[in-house]
Formats: structure tokens, C-alpha cells, sequence
């Protein structure tokens, strides 16, 4: 039966390591309870410094102290960044419990969260503890009452963890309840020069078998589109969560190392606006990246389609655009690492079921340092229309690149039009050189799309054509970057720059193909990788 916590076993809790202790002792009826107060040695010792459902580790010397328990992550991504952790950490993609499949997973030496939220029955043992907890939809996490008496007795919690920490030596296991997904085996993603003893997040690996059965063993019918990578399935999990498996062809130009870089990159990210992986699968010659699934698959897929683009009002575009300029915005200034995307475009855009964007396709991304805002390569990738010309021509990359792409994709929301594929009278030009034609006449109503009907506000869509054609200026310096774009983009208030020429490329011979692959399909994650040599 369940009952008070013995006053030992919160002794033995809450005091270790914890500084000089005073003791005091009061009475409830027939109940005897027993308070302490300590002096604090670290962040750790306040009371629920990382908020709820994280762990405070005060041990990682210059790392930030707060982790959140496994199957959770930070509820405020741009506090947790800047190292606050108070609002604590939920559930990923709003996951809940009590579903097929699920289990535990152990954090060692620990002080248990606030036991004046568990429950207690010290009939049971740890196994027994264990059963008890995954019997009942709400129980959280479970801990043994006793370690020291071999594992006798069974504290389970109900609803969130509050006040865990770690300690160097002594502490006690608790184990918390997580979904399937969380429990493949896990990989250490690769360290990277910057990383400090925290910089990694383990991610999830799957056996070959589970993926072939949650896509039917890649059945024609699970797939949901192609590019020159591969092939994009939809897979149903054991316990019914749904899964989008990015599959390398083994002939893709993708190999081994842009295939853990794009590991390596997207589980260290976390925004609301980038695409979340689940997990990843690395077996025989198979490669596999493992997504939550999107519904709504790709932007492309509604933005230049005849029928569907109409489903995208003025509203709804603004919104993506603005959620895409976020998104940038974390990558090249609020993330831990500085990322330079490389491959910004329509299908690498997904769309969730409420139509917010999420940025995806990280194979191409690289991490400069923390003062660094460029580099150069002398092997060009990416997708044509989308690319700087200093890029393009030169080799050189950097976040202007990437500013330079959103311009270009921003036109294409605007227009309903793709960049690479739009021929006014003048067959080898493009929609950025198109638009800036037409600024110069003061004839820009002429690039809105017209499906947008009465939703479209005729001042603000020629205030976004303006920030598109300042993305795409010729000179890096006057292109704006990504947190001046979102301000642009927030506040009709805020006065924008004078245009200057666009860089845009004529390249009639190609009539706007895509050197990336197929990239006109309405694919769910039409990730493409492309190889132009640089000059």
C-alpha cells in the first residue's frame, strides 16, 4: 500500500553532498517528519534551478548545468540557450505516455526529484516498482526506496520531475518513462573541436529490421518522394508513431561524411522552426536518417502547384516566411554552433500539420567557429538559383549565402513561382532578375500571385518583394542579416534600405534545371545533394 516516506530515506535523498545541515523535527497526528536546511555549495543546490523534468549536473566545469531527462526536451529553446533553464523541459513533439512499446531509461547518481510529489510502497521491489509504474498511464518515473537494503521499497512519480540533480559519487538511479522511439540503442554523434563534455546528444540507432517493418519493407505505397539522395518512406512505429526514413541510394553523392554530418548537426538543434530527427539506422550498406513525420510534406509542393497554392493565403505565407527567417536566425547567431545551411530552398522546407515551416536537410550545413562568419571550398554544393554568386563562381560561403538563399525563397512565396523554372520575355532570365525589373518600373503588383485573391495585403507584399530583392544584392555587405530580416519582417515600422542590382545568374542553356536533382517533385523531404566545381 502506498504511504509516507520513511524520514530516512529523505535523508538519505536530499542531504549528501549538500554542505553543513541543520536538523529539525515536527509532528503531523501520528506522523513524524523531519526538515532540513543547507547551506548551498553550487547552482544545483537551489531548489528546482533547471525547472521541471530536467537534471542539474554542477560537475561540467564552463558547461551549462542543465540537461533535460531522457524523452524531453528544453520548453524554451532561446532561454535554454542563453543558459536559462528555469522553464524546464517537455516532452518531444508533444509525445504523451501510456502508449505501445514504451520503457525506461536510467539516469545513475542522482537525488531524486521532490519526493513530496512521489508515492511510496515499501512492499515492493525494484522489478516490481518497475511494473507498477508502466501499468499506470500517469506515472512518470520510478526509483527504489531503499538502494542501500537491496532495492527494497518503490517511489514512483506522477506528473512532472522537479528538483533532480547529479552527484559525483553517491546518489541513486532513477529511472524515467520515455516512448519507444527513445529507446534504440544509442550513438555518440561525432565531437567536434568546439563541443565541450556536453556538446554531443546521443541519438537514437535502429536496427535495419524495425525500420523495413514500420515502412512496410519500404513499400512503394510508404514512399512519399525522390531526389538525387535517395528516397523519402513513411513508416508506422510498433506503437504507432509516425516516421518519415530518409534513404540513401548507395549510388547518392551523399557518403559517409555528409551523412554523419547532418547526424552530427541536427541533434544538437533544437528550434521550432528545424526539423526534429528521431534517430538514425547504420547497417550492412544502408544509411538511414530517421524524422518525425510531417503531414503537409514540402513548401514546393503547395507553393507551385496549380490547384494547392490557393490553400496558402497572404496570412499563412507571411508566417512562413517570418518562421524560416527564425529559424535562420538561431542557426547563424542563437545556436551553440554557428551553422551556414547551404542548400536554403523550397522542397527543404517542411511543413507540419498546422502548415508551420521547419528547415531540414542539414547534409550540406557547415559549423564555423564562434567569431567566424565565412569560409571558402573549392567543391561548390548546393542548388542552383538559390546560390550567392560568390558562392557559385568563387567557392566562398558564409551566413550571407544563406541570406542570399531566403531572398530568392522569400520571391518565391511572394510570386507562387520557382526562381530557377520562371521565363518571362527573356528566356534565359529568372524570377530575381525578373523582380528587380519590374521594382525598376514600379510594376512589382505584377509578381504577386494572384490565387492569394482579397487575403493579400497589396502594401505588405510589396514591402516582402523589397526584403527579398536587399537578400539578393550582388554585394555581401549590402544584404541585410537574418536578425535584421526578422525584424523587417515583424514590424512594417522598421525603414528598409535602398536597392541596389540583384546577383542573379542568366544561364539560358539550362532553363533553370536544377544541378541538384529533382527538385520540381512534391516530395516530402526532397533533400538533394548537388556538385558544381568551383572556378
Amino acid at each position: 500500500m502506498y504511504g509516507v516516506i520513511d524520514a530516512s530515506i529523505i535523508t538519505r535523498m536530499v542531504v549528501s553532498e549538500l554542505g553543513s545541515v541543520r536538523r529539525s523535527t515536527w509532528h503531523d497526528g501520528d506522523r513524524r517528519w523531519i526538515g532540513y536546511w543547507f547551506a548551498p555549495k553550487d547552482q544545483c543546490d537551489f531548489y528546482g534551478n533547471c525547472g521541471p523534468n530536467s537534471n542539474c549536473n554542477p560537475y561540467d566545469a564552463g558547461q551549462f548545468e542543465c540537461t533535460c531527462l531522457p524523452g524531453l526536451e528544453p520548453k524554451s529553446p532561446g532561454d535554454w540557450n542563453l543558459g536559462d533553464g528555469s522553464a524546464g523541459c517537455v516532452r518531444r513533439g508533444g509525445v504523451s505516455v501510456c502508449r505501445s512499446g514504451e520503457g525506461f531509461v536510467k539516469v545513475a547518481r542522482v537525488k531524486v526529484p521532490d519526493t513530496s510529489k512521489a508515492r511510496a510502497n515499501m512492499s515492493l521491489n525494484l522489478k516490481e516498482c518497475k511494473e507498477e509504474c508502466l501499468r499506470d498511464c500517469s506515472c512518470t518515473a520510478y526509483a527504489s526506496a531503499s538502494e542501500s537494503l537491496g532495492g527494497s521499497g518503490c517511489l514512483t512519480w506522477h506528473g512532472n520531475l522537479v528538483d533532480t540533480r547529479t552527484f559525483a559519487d553517491l546518489g541513486q538511479d532513477l529511472y524515467i518513462r520515455v516512448d519507444a522511439i527513445e529507446l534504440g540503442t544509442p550513438i555518440s554523434t561525432i565531437k567536434d573541436r568546439d563541443d565541450g563534455p556536453r556538446g554531443n546528444r546521443d541519438v537514437p540507432l535502429f536496427d535495419l529490421s524495425t525500420i523495413a517493418s514500420a515502412t512496410n519493407n519500404f513499400s512503394v505505397l510508404n514512399k512519399l518522394g525522390q531526389g538525387g539522395f535517395g528516397s523519402v518512406y513513411k513508416g508506422i512505429m510498433d506503437n504507432g508513431l509516425e516516421i518519415a526514413v530518409k534513404r540513401l541510394s548507395k549510388l547518392s553523392g551523399q557518403g559517409a561524411e555528409e551523412f554523419k554530418n547532418e547526424v552530427r548537426l541536427i541533434a544538437k538543434l533544437q528550434h521550432r522552426n528545424l526539423v526534429r530527427i528521431l534517430g538514425c539506422c547504420v547497417e550492412e550498406d544502408e544509411k538511414m536518417l530517421i524524422y518525425e513525420y510531417l503531414p503537409n510534406k514540402s513548401l514546393d509542393a503547395f507553393l507551385f502547384d496549380k490547384t494547392r497554392r490557393s490553400l496558402l493565403d497572404w496570412r499563412k505565407r507571411l508566417e512562413i516566411a517570418s518562421g524560416l527567417a527564425r529559424g535562420l536566425l538561431y542557426l547563424h547567431q542563437d545556436s551553440r554552433l554557428r551553422i551556414i545551411h547551404r542548400d536554403l530552398k523550397a522542397s527543404n522546407v517542411l511543413l507540419d500539420e498546422e502548415m508551420n515551416p521547419m528547415i531540414s536537410d542539414f547534409s550540406m550545413a557547415r559549423i564555423c567557429g564562434g567569431d567566424q562568419i565565412q569560409g571558402n571550398t573549392n567543391r561548390v554544393v548546393g542548388t542552383y538559383g538559390y546560390m550567392s554568386s560568390e558562392y557559385a563562381m568563387e567557392g566562398i560561403f558564409s551566413i550571407k549565402s544563406d541570406v542570399y538563399s531566403f531572398g530568392v525563397l522569400l520571391l518565391e512565396i511572394i510570386s507562387g513561382k520557382r526562381n530557377s523554372a520562371y521565363y518571362h520575355e527573356n528566356p534565359s532570365s529568372n524570377l530575381v532578375g525578373h523582380a528587380w525589373e519590374l521594382w525598376k518600373e514600379g510594376n512589382c503588383e505584377d509578381a504577386i500571385d494572384e490565387s492569394m485573391g482579397d487575403s493579400c495585403t497589396k502594401e505588405e507584399a510589396l514591402r516582402c518583394i523589397q526584403i527579398g530583392l536587399l537578400c539578393v544584392q550582388e554585394f555581401v555587405d549590402d544584404r541585410p542579416n537574418m536578425s535584421t530580416v526578422v525584424l523587417m519582417l515583424a514590424n512594417n515600422d522598421v525603414a528598409l534600405a535602398s536597392l541596389k542590382r540583384p546577383a542573379y545568374v542568366f544561364k539560358s542553356k539550362h532553363h533553370g534545371t536544377n544541378l541538384s536533382a529533382s527538385d520540381g517533385t512534391a516530395s516530402l523531404n526532397d533533400i538533394t545533394v548537388s556538385t558544381v566545381e568551383g572556378r
